[in-house]
């Protein structure tokens, strides 16, 4: 029996190499992203396998119309990976609220949007994986990603919070922390990114892990260590530490 999975923010980044390594294990896989040209290159790989949904998971009626489709066109969904997105540095001075609200909006409520769509579909079947991809920039406030951060932290509580009600229906869900990729959106950056890994390494680990029963999906290692000592040390050390990550168009 063919298994299925939807992968959102698929177009470009950890979302597509996940979706080339799911076919190799076996899935069919709907993508789903704001680009259609961009999903419609991306099914060319496989179009047996790969079949493009395009969504912008911030219109509410939107995902639930897609979420639909995707059930009628290609059967229940096993696996969702919810994978949308988006990453822009912020500094105290010129802090915009703007910025904050829409990164919020895709970030936070796209996915809370994609949940509210699937989860009763999936509690209704008692079964079902949701992985939700969030970043390890959600475990400690660090300079520049004040907004991306407290997004990617909401994500965190909020699957802890959906956690055990889920596994009382038999729903798997986990929570993935990345540390810095190779994707378009981190290219941006203008300062080191310690344990850089591609975006098929990503894709590798977030699949391997999602065959385990652990909550949550930590990578790479060192990164893992380094962001949980930081987030233990008292706020005097981790303050002194992080005020060294400053660059200058923060201060």
């Amino acid at each position: 029996m063919t298994k299925i999975a939807w992968v959102t923010g698929s177009s470009s980044g950890i979302g597509r190499s996940l979706v080339y390594r799911l076919v190799r294990d076996g899935y069919t896989v709907a993508v789903s992203a704001r680009g259609t040209d961009a999903l419609a290159d991306l099914a060319t790989a496989a179009p047996q396998h790969i079949r493009p949904f395009p969504l912008d998971v911030t219109d509410k009626a939107a995902v639930q119309a897609v979420t639909e489709t995707i059930e009628a066109s290609l059967g229940p969904i096993d696996l969702c990976v919810f994978a949308a997105g988006s990453y822009t540095r912020d500094y105290a001075a010129g802090f915009d609220s703007d910025r904050t609200r829409q990164m919020f909006d895709l970030n936070v409520m796209g996915t809370a949007q994609c949940l509210e769509a699937i989860m009763p579909r999936m509690i209704a079947r008692k079964r079902g994986h949701i992985a939700v991809v969030a970043s390890v920039s959600g475990y400690v406030g660090l300079p520049g990603a004040a907004s991306y951060g407290a997004t990617k932290a909401a994500l965190n509580a909020m699957c802890e919070a959906l956690y055990p009600e889920l596994a009382a229906h038999g729903v798997k869900l986990t929570i993935v922390n990345p540390g810095f990729v190779d994707t378009p959106l981190t290219q941006k950056n203008d300062f080191p990114m310690p344990f850089l890994v591609s975006a098929e390494e990503a894709a590798d680990s977030i699949a391997d892990g999602l065959n385990t029963d652990r909550f949550e999906i930590i990578f790479p290692w060192k990164m893992a260590i380094a962001v949980r000592l930081l987030h233990a040390l008292p706020h005097k050390l981790r303050f002194a530490i992080t005020r060294r990550m400053l660059r200058p168009s923060g201060l």
